[in-house]
């Protein structure tokens, strides 16, 4: 289900509005362990990340002792594929997850009972459909072999993109491949085009005379990025919860206090230099306090997280995602932003 919501230059200038930016294969294998000491830990969060430049902050908070900083133990795994990190979740093996929210979505529809909690980003341009030479519109797609991610946010993407340029499912190919499986599939000329996201946009595009032929700017708010938890959870520790948002907002005010020795942190985390971290500064909108409290109220359009929540069910649904669209009333629990923002009002 789904590896799956301002970086640098334009990050440091995003950051310094209020944010950065920093919108997979067997991970099974690449989970860390619990040490004795964390699995008896009374004030543990098992937290899941995978590649994607607005859920590597996490990795500062960790090298940072941030997460101390907000009196919260975090078993912080990484998952070198996207979709396993998401069925980890739903299996109840981590506590939390960082995840799209068409994702979670259909991890709900399937049954599981997870909530978002906090908005890490919108992917502005980040996720990306990149053609071979000789594909220069989506129209030419038809007839071709597609690799993503199957069922995960890049699958999303393609068919956001298939449907407004008048085509179905059915009209390609589509291959289904963990998306760093699908970037070398596209390089390599096994395939004719690919959904990624970054850091594998930069490997895709490695390919001579490949192109983006669109990206998720071309649909604003259709991916945001999220901090999801097991409803059992914040049942039984509202107040891990909370040191957890906590700490993401800490996190940021550390990078935009650290820029140098943060974006190090992140590049090295994504597996690229620093200079190539740099070029996904216009594709991921970190949100800040006030944009996360904005996203959780209604409205009639996509910056709304419950309008966009509505409308994604429904177009999941359509394309054969998801069997039937999920109840979405409980979906979203906004007390967290909400305690954080009167916290930060009040300093």
């Amino acid at each position: 289900m789904s590896l799956r919501s301002r970086l640098f230059n334009n990050v440091f200038l995003c950051l310094a509005s209020l944010i950065l930016v920093v919108s997979c294969s067997n991970p099974a294998n690449q989970v860390a362990t619990q040490s004795p000491q964390t699995q008896s830990s009374s004030n543990l969060v098992r937290l899941g990340f995978s590649a994607w430049p607005g859920w590597f902050p996490w990795q500062v908070a960790q090298e940072q002792k941030i997460f101390a900083s907000k009196n919260v133990e975090v078993d912080l795994k990484w998952f070198d594929g996207y979709l396993e990190s998401i069925n980890t979740l739903t299996a109840g093996q981590i506590d939390a997850n960082s995840q799209t929210l068409n994702d979670t979505i259909t991890a709900v529809a399937g049954g599981a009972d997870q909530v978002v909690v906090l908005v890490n980003d919108n992917s502005t341009g980040n996720d990306k459909i990149i053609a071979r030479e000789g594909i220069n519109s989506v129209s030419d797609l038809k007839g071709k072999k597609v690799a993503a991610e199957e069922g995960t946010v890049d699958h999303f993407l393609l068919l956001l993109g298939m449907q407004k340029a008048g085509l179905k499912p059915s009209d390609i190919t589509f291959v289904p491949l963990e998306t760093g499986k699908a970037a070398a599939a596209f390089v390599a000329g096994q395939v004719d085009a690919v959904g990624v996201f970054a850091p594998f946009t930069t490997q895709a595009l490695k390919r001579p005379g490949s192109k983006e032929l669109f990206s998720s700017k071309d649909f604003p708010g259709a991916i945001p990025d999220h901090l999801v938890f097991n409803r059992k959870f914040i049942d039984a520790h509202p107040d891990r919860v909370q040191s957890m948002v906590d700490a993401w907002f800490a996190t940021l005010d550390y990078i935009k206090a650290n820029p140098e020795r943060s974006i190090e942190i992140l590049a090295k985390r994504a597996n690229v230099s620093v200079d190539e971290y740099k070029e996904y500064a216009n594709g991921t909108k970190i949100f800040t306090i006030e944009e996360n409290l904005q996203a959780f109220q209604p409205g009639n359009d996509m910056s709304s997280l419950q309008f966009a929540a509505g409308q994604m069910s429904k177009f999941l649904t359509q394309v054969g995602l998801t069997k039937a669209q999920p109840n979405l009333d409980k979906l979203f629990d906004d007390r967290f932003v909400k305690a954080y923002a009167a916290k930060a009002k009040s300093k």
